[in-house]
């Protein structure tokens, strides 16, 4: 007798022992059908998968965020399989999951082409249609090296080798393709009907530059269509409100060869980045914050001792000087600590908090740099706050308000809370991460915030808050952080006295909330596709005039809104006024200011906004109130 518990916690018996797809039908027809893959005691396995003693199980559909992701794994298969079909020379390699899809890297003697695309397209609908089943395989590992040998798969044979003689291997045929894989797959190809191949790059066998260059084929995979419609759509979207088209268009700043993952801001994009810069400066200032300033270049021996020199060396960048080694940081936090270190610091000190905008190089690898989304140089809003265990719920409950705050004011109300626990390598008892997991989310309880665990996923050192926000299109941007420290202040030797006399390691709490400032403002320039708010936008408004005759009170207009602290500009060009509009439209400035001799006359100026309204004329007053409102409430 074979008893299986569902989610709902009902006991289903059954005589002898059964497959995950006979329970699925024992329960009824639409679930049998819907049947994706099981979950039995937590283990993702087929529906073929046989359970022979008491078991929990719940019934993996495409409306499980698993059955998704099978969804895309089979499909990444199923690729592969055309390939096979359409190209027999083509070999196969390694095909992931990735976000929003997948990946398979394939060696072929000719680089494929958008028909090649089309046809495999076409092809796996084909084989999708069939509805062939796809079954799983338990091989020898030396059987498995032969066989992938015995067809012309030296890649898939090269992986398998590399796994113990002692293991058993795990294989997938659906019709004439066998792929290596651990599973679980659907059941049958009948069930991938939503999917779409999106481009082909380059990618180097198992990741490295000095390997053969292999083709990726990159697709998505949906369990319904209006999903990936969804989805294509935003990919739509994202490519209109792209940072760096946008950054050219509009003049903000510009990336070259000379200087790979270094920005040149132009003067209307450092514009953009005071405003953000000391907007944050305001910020730290409100709550409590020291800013701090610590140098860029710190000899090797501290980088040793922060641990960072044995764990982050391949990231940073390193100089040599009087036959000593120096780095230039990566990260502000050893630095914080020197200033902490400097004199006695009592708890009566404490929480102290340190802000600074550290300017911050990071030697990233050169296919993965991304505009200003992903440089070499870059600063960060970074800030420290050293206190005592007790301090560390509510500190991170003050930050989490104040990051939601800072959010909004930047037009982002919606965010994720993920909490991420202890790993499996890590510094400091049990009893130490329970106090500080459990501090970290009674904040954000006590925020309001609905939070998930990823467990593991923790830093060696401490658990930390990962704040995620959510663009005007669906895109989710990790920024914030709030990471909890036992680790470092102890490795730099930093003390406090405590209420009884004795010296004690502070806790270090590292945070930020928008991170890296380049980032945050290609974030902001996407977010708003150019059009930034009023407050933030480089030049708020323009005034024009239809004639020569309003020259004079072009100028006038403009220094009043200049005087009045309204970053504001003149086109005083002989060109027609519809074409001064379009241009400056295109732009994107929030008010444009069109002058003629009626508003010359009356002392008035006409505002036609950015989304093309014309507004009644007013007092120039009037309309410097307004602006001032719009900017202080940051509309």
């Amino acid at each position: 007798m074979v008893a299986v518990t569902l989610p709902d916690q009902s006991v289903r018996s059954f005589d002898k022992p059964v497959t995950v797809a006979e329970v699925a039908a024992s329960i009824g027809p639409g679930l049998a059908k819907a049947a994706l893959a099981g979950k039995v005691d937590g283990k993702l396995v087929d529906t073929s998968f046989t359970i022979d003693r008491d078991a929990q199980l719940a019934i993996v559909t495409d409306k499980d965020a698993d059955g998704l992701e099978i969804i895309r794994h089979s499909t990444a298969h199923l690729l592969a399989y055309a390939v096979k079909e359409l190209f027999p020379e083509a070999q196969v390699t390694i095909g992931p999951v990735i976000e929003n899809g997948f990946y398979y890297d394939f060696a072929y003697k000719r680089a494929f082409t958008p028909e090649d695309l089309e046809a495999i397209e076409k092809r796996m609908a084909e084989l999708a249609k069939k509805d062939i089943p796809v079954s799983r395989e338990v091989w020898k590992r030396d059987d498995a090296v032969n066989f992938f040998h015995s067809i012309g798969e030296k890649y898939k044979a090269e992986i398998i080798a590399a796994i113990p003689s002692n293991e058993d291997i795990s294989l997938y045929r659906e019709g004439d393709f066998v792929d290596l894989c651990r599973g679980p797959h659907v059941p049958s190809t009948g069930k991938l009907k939503v999917f779409k191949l999106m481009k082909v790059a380059g990618a180097y066998w198992r990741g490295d530059s000095k390997n053969e260059m292999l083709q990726r084929v990159y697709g998505t995979a949906w369990a319904k269509k209006e999903e990936q419609e969804a989805y294509l759509h935003m990919l739509e979207e994202a490519e209109k409100r792209d940072h760096r088209r946008l950054g050219t268009a509009l003049g903000l700043f510009h990336l070259q060869e000379e200087a790979p993952g270094l920005v040149f801001w132009h003067p209307k994009g450092w514009v953009i980045w005071q405003q953000v810069e000391q907007y944050l400066r305001r910020v730290y200032q409100d709550n409590g914050y020291q800013e701090v300033r610590c140098p860029q270049i710190l000899d090797r021996t501290l980088w040793e001792k922060s641990g960072h020199w044995e764990n982050y060396k391949d990231n940073m960048f390193t100089t040599e000087s009087e036959k000593r080694d120096f780095a230039i940081k990566p990260m502000n936090c050893p630095g914080h600590l020197q200033i902490f270190n400097r004199g006695i610091r009592s708890y009566r000190d404490l929480p102290l908090r340190f802000g600074e905008f550290g300017s911050c190089h990071r030697n990233e690898p050169s296919g993965a740099l991304h505009g200003i989304m992903r440089v070499r140089g870059f600063t960060q809003d970074d800030g420290h706050i050293f206190c005592t265990e007790n301090q560390i719920q509510p500190e991170c409950a003050a930050f989490t308000t104040l990051l939601k705050k800072v959010y909004a004011d930047f037009g982002f109300t919606d965010i994720v809370y993920k909490v991420a626990t202890r790993p499996e390598k890590r510094v400091g008892s049990d009893e130490l991460w329970d106090k500080a997991e459990a501090a970290i989310i009674e904040s954000l309880r006590q925020s309001g915030c609905d939070y998930t665990l990823s467990p593991g996923e923790g830093a060696f050192y401490g658990p930390k808050i990962e704040y995620s926000l959510k663009d005007a299109i669906g895109r989710l941007w990790q920024c914030g952080t709030m990471q909890v420290d036992f680790n470092m202040p102890v490795r730099l030797g930093a003390e406090f006295v405590d209420e009884d006399n004795s010296r004690k390691h502070p806790v270090m709490l590292h945070r930020a909330i928008v991170g890296s400032l380049e980032r945050f403002i290609g974030i902001l320039i996407e977010n708003h596709a150019g059009a930034l708010p009023l407050w933030l936008a480089p030049v708020q408004v323009v005034a024009m005039n239809v004639t020569d005759r309003q020259e004079a009170y072009v100028r006038e207009v403009v220094e009043a809104l200049r005087n009045a602290g309204i970053r504001a500009e003149s086109d005083l060009r002989n060109e027609k006024i519809n074409y001064k509009i379009r241009e400056h439209s295109v732009q994107k400035l929030p008010y444009q200011l069109v002058l003629g001799d009626k508003e010359v006359a009356a002392r008035t100026v006409s505002a036609r906004t950015r989304a093309g309204e014309n507004l009644a004329p007013e007092s120039l007053e009037s309309f410097i109130s307004r602006l001032q409102a719009e900017i202080a409430e940051r509309r």
